[in-house]
C-alpha cells in the first residue's frame, strides 16, 4: 500500500472545483469495480463543499454512477436544528444529495440538536453509527473511507479539529465534541484526527490567497497541533486541490503535474 501526499494546481477556483468533481466521478467509478459499497465524508465549505457538490450534480457524468452503492458521512458539523442552512448535512442536500437516487438510509448525518438536545450523546450516537458500518480491517471500528473531503481554513483546521484549541484532535474517541469553537457556531461535533486518518484517501481542497500560509505550513511539516491539515494523511493518498492562489507558499518541487 502506498502513501502519497501531491499537490494540484488550478488556475482559478472554477477550473480547480469542475475539475475536483470530473476527477471524483471518474475515481467513484473505479472504486465500483473494486468494492460493492462506496463510503464517501462530505466536507462543508464554499470550494470543497458547496462548490465541488453542486459540480458533482451538474456533470452529465453522474448519470452513469450507481448511486445505491455509494454511503455518505460527514467530518464534522454544526449542532443546529435538523434543516438549518448552516448545517453541512443542509448544504450537502441542497447542493448534491437531493438530486441523486441515493438511498435515504446510506445517509448517515450527525444527529441535529433537535433530534438529540444533549450533545455528548449525539456525539455518542453518531460513533455508534459509524461502529454499525465498520469495516472489520480497520482497528478502530470505522467504515472503510474511500474519499475523505477535507476543507482547510485560513488557520489550518480540518473538520471542526482547530489550532492550539483546548480539545484534543487526536482523542480515542471516534467523535469529538467542542462547545466552545473559535469559528461560530460554539457547539461542535468532529471525527477525531485518527478517524480522519484512517480514510483510504483525502482530498483537500483549498481556494484564495488567504490560505496560502496554511497550505505551506502544512506542507512543511507543522505540528497537527498548530495545523491540523499538517496531521492529515490518508492511507493511500492524500492529495491538496489547490487553485493558484492557495499555491502561492508551495515549493515548485511539491506540485505534481497531474494525478
Amino acid at each position: 500500500m502506498t502513501n502519497e501526499r501531491r499537490v494540484l494546481v488550478h488556475p482559478d477556483v472554477e477550473g480547480l472545483i469542475a475539475a475536483v468533481a470530473a476527477r471524483f466521478l471518474t475515481k467513484l467509478t473505479d472504486l465500483m469495480d473494486e468494492y460493492h459499497d462506496v463510503n464517501i465524508v462530505l466536507t462543508g465549505g464554499t470550494a470543497g463543499g458547496q462548490g465541488v457538490q453542486r459540480a458533482i450534480a451538474d456533470s452529465p457524468m453522474r448519470g452513469a454512477i450507481d448511486w445505491s452503492r455509494v454511503h455518505f458521512w460527514w467530518g464534522d458539523e454544526r449542532f443546529l436544528p435538523k434543516g438549518d442552512p448552516e448545517r453541512n448535512e443542509t448544504q450537502a442536500r441542497e447542493a448534491l444529495l437531493d438530486h441523486i437516487p441515493v438511498p435515504p438510509e446510506h445517509i448517515h448525518p450527525f444527529p441535529a440538536s433537535d433530534e438529540e438536545p444533549d450533545i455528548d450523546a449525539a456525539a455518542a450516537r453518531y460513533a455508534n453509527e459509524l461502529r454499525a458500518h465498520a469495516d472489520p480491517s480497520l482497528l478502530l471500528g470505522v467504515p472503510r473511507f474511500d474519499i475523505t473531503f477535507l476543507g482547510v481554513g485560513a488557520d489550518g483546521h480540518i473538520a471542526s479539529l482547530f489550532p492550539e484549541h483546548g480539545v484534543r484532535i487526536t482523542d480515542d474517541r471516534l467523535v469529538i465534541v467542542d462547545r466552545n469553537s473559535p469559528k461560530p457556531p460554539p457547539l461542535r461535533l468532529s471525527l477525531t484526527l485518527p478517524v480522519i486518518n484512517s480514510s483510504q484517501r483525502i482530498w483537500m481542497v483549498l481556494s484564495g490567497a488567504e490560505k496560502a500560509s496554511a497550505l505551506g505550513l502544512a506542507l512543511a511539516g507543522a505540528s497537527p497541533i498548530e495545523v491540523p491539515a499538517a496531521g492529515a494523511q490518508g492511507r493511500r493518498r492524500t492529495v491538496f486541490f489547490v487553485d493558484q492562489e492557495a499555491a502561492e507558499d508551495v515549493p515548485q518541487n511539491l506540485i505534481a503535474s497531474s494525478y
